[in-house]
């Protein structure tokens, strides 16, 4: 039985297990062949759901949903985290999210400013729902969303019919706090991770954190051109383990405990960084930082895709530290 199927075991890891089953498969191109949806949306604890996405790419196979949409049944209505990654995919979670609740979708919170957290507000915005998302991530959505569209379509084809750009209608800075029901629901935004506007939705007396990409543990972490590495680990060492979470939704792969994603995030990219930086101190250059030895991350999804192309943003990013 795969982890996804069998949420007692997700309680149990995130109450103290060091190390989970390997559940993800990069292999396998959709477990729910009557939904858009890759995997149906299972309940993590009490009232919080996750539609846990392919830990693959986003391709046509997987209609794009290689990350996860959760969402919250607040008994005053359900709070969406992020979008989707197209009109169709946003459609299917709220499908799922009527079969189990009669509660109004009354927010969605975009995670970034990816395309597969805001290309689905285009479906979101046309119920009327109202959008929230950190001002950093809303201005990449704006400058680039229809650069995203374009690629979205092109890789979704029919997939992505009826998908457009539809930006948040509201933003913030720091944190948000939302006061709903049965939960107190923190937006937070605790500073630089893994791209522009990232953002982690923290329920405090349930100790469970919505991380998005801040954490990683079934893939290899992607680096993009404007990740900022050191910024990243500053910001997972200080107000993100200072949360004291229990419960972790990740960006991508299934719910786990902090040991878990510490160990396959933070942890990689110190790794990563001190072998790039003895890279540097050698007088070595890219062609060597290429290579440096990753081999601890190999059994992880992604990692023939990333591998060689983080240790290269991560040696350009360092040469002018």
């Amino acid at each position: 039985m795969r982890l996804a199927q069998c949420i007692p075991a997700v309680i149990v890891a995130a109450m103290g297990a060091s190390v989970l089953p390997a559940a993800a498969d990069q292999s396998i191109p959709d477990q729910y062949p009557a939904s858009l949806l890759y995997q149906k949306p299972v309940e993590v604890i009490p009232h919080v759901w996750s539609a846990i996405g392919a830990t693959a790419p986003s391709t046509y196979e997987n209609a794009g949903h290689n990350n996860n949409l959760s969402f919250i049944v607040t008994g005053e209505g359900v709070v969406v985290v992020n979008g989707g990654g197209s009109y169709g995919l946003a459609k299917a979670l709220h499908t799922e999210i009527g079969a189990i609740t009669d509660e109004p979708v009354v927010l969605v919170i975009n995670e970034n400013g990816q395309g597969h957290a805001m290309l689905g507000n285009s479906y979101w915005s046309e119920q009327g729902v109202a959008i929230l998302a950190h001002e950093d991530a809303a201005e990449e959505f704006e400058e680039r969303g229809y650069d995203l569209l374009d690629s979205a379509k092109s890789r979704l084809k029919d997939r992505a019919d009826q998908t457009d750009v539809a930006l948040p209608t509201e933003t913030f800075e720091d944190a948000k706090t939302i006061d709903l029901g049965r939960f107190r629901i923190e937006v937070l935004h605790l500073g630089p991770a893994h791209s522009p506007g990232d953002i982690q939705v923290w329920l405090p007396e349930e100790k469970l954190v919505i991380a998005g990409d801040m954490a990683f543990h079934e893939r290899l972490p992607p680096i993009f051109d404007e990740t900022d590495t050191a910024g990243w680990i500053e910001t997972w060492n200080g107000p993100f383990e200072g949360l004291g979470a229990v419960y972790v939704i990740p960006g991508h792969g299934h719910p786990t405990n902090m040991a878990q994603i510490r160990r396959y995030t933070r942890d990689y990219l110190v790794d990563l960084r001190e072998k790039i930086a003895a890279v540097i101190e050698n007088g070595e250059g890219l062609a060597q930082a290429y290579y440096v030895d990753q081999s601890a991350y190999a059994h992880l999804d992604t990692f023939e895709e990333l591998a060689t192309r983080n240790a290269g943003r991560v040696f350009e990013a360092m040469e002018w530290e």
